[in-house]
């Protein structure tokens, strides 16, 4: 019996230490003409078990520490194993102190294409292409993670950004879109290349003062934190200076356009104008969500 219960004691340990995903995965396949739906949900059940229990990094990760996500597959086309789509990736962060929480991506990848036999094994090999769904999946999980680091301490995010550019290297050798610069411009290469790449430096600076120095800081002094999230987003008229056309930028107002309205909106008066000028000069696409933000 106590061996029994020393196994128990070590198997919770290890669980609640190591998996650092909340993810839920939905496959909708509304659009695809199928009778028999166990293939999608057979799917669907495969890929929330590969992302919640693979173990990603290194860090111990209690439960309440997982980062929540979510991970949506519309599907358009299935013939035989080939499937075809979109997929919506979302992550949050909770906000120091608070039951908030903080969306750190919003992307639509919304040309992707894999093969899958019902029930086969989904396994992430970090040295070879496993398949595309594997390659796609856990792309975006590094991603998501290399974000959710990099909104608690500067460039902490580097090590997991590189192993999504490993995964993309990996990809580009296969014939599947969106792995490669020729592609088009809003793809998981650009996204990768951007994130990486020292012409994006103040980027990744933004998005750790924006969350840490700014949200985090809201609890103890709202204005502060107000004020710090404006400055967070003064640094972006330098960026957009030299790259207007950003996939960053626009993946970060994606994220955070309805946040922003709502933070410059509430609490403490602050000076705005600057600051509306600015988003409406980056970010004119949410000029009607700029519209809406009273001070």
């Amino acid at each position: 019996m106590k061996k029994i219960f020393n196994l128990f004691f070590l198997l919770s340990f290890f669980n609640s230490y190591s998996q650092e995903i909340n993810c839920q995965v939905i496959v909708n396949s509304d659009l695809v003409n199928q009778t028999n739906q166990q293939i999608f949900k057979t799917l669907q059940n495969s890929l929330n078990e590969f992302v919640n229990l693979n173990i990603w990094t290194e860090k111990k990760t209690l439960f309440n520490e997982k980062i929540s996500s979510s991970i949506i597959i519309n599907l358009t086309k299935y013939n035989s194993s080939n499937f075809e789509g979109s997929i919506q990736i979302q992550a949050q962060r909770p906000v120091y102190n608070s039951n908030y929480d903080s969306p750190i991506l919003n992307i639509l990848d919304d040309d992707i294409s894999f093969t899958y036999q019902e029930f086969e094994p989904l396994y992430y090999n970090k040295n070879s292409f496993e398949s595309n769904l594997v390659s796609l999946i856990s792309f975006y999980i590094y991603v998501i993670i290399g974000l959710h680091s990099d909104s608690f301490e500067n460039n902490s995010g580097t090590k997991y950004f590189n192993e999504a550019l490993r995964i993309l290297n990996l990809a580009q050798n296969n014939n599947f879109k969106g792995w490669k610069q020729s592609d088009g411009t809003n793809n998981r290469f650009w996204l990768i290349d951007s994130l990486l790449s020292n012409t994006y430096s103040e980027f990744r600076s933004i998005f750790y003062s924006y969350h840490r120095i700014g949200l985090d800081s809201m609890v103890f002094n709202s204005k502060k934190g107000k004020e710090n999230i404006i400055m967070s987003l003064s640094l972006f008229e330098s960026l957009y200076s030299r790259r207007p056309n950003s996939y960053l930028i626009q993946s970060f107002f994606d994220t955070k356009s309805t946040e922003i309205v709502d933070i410059l909106s509430k609490g403490p008066k602050v000076e705005l104008k600057k600051t509306i000028r600015l988003l409406n000069k980056v970010s004119p696409f949410f000029a009607h969500k700029w519209k809406k933000i009273k001070n």
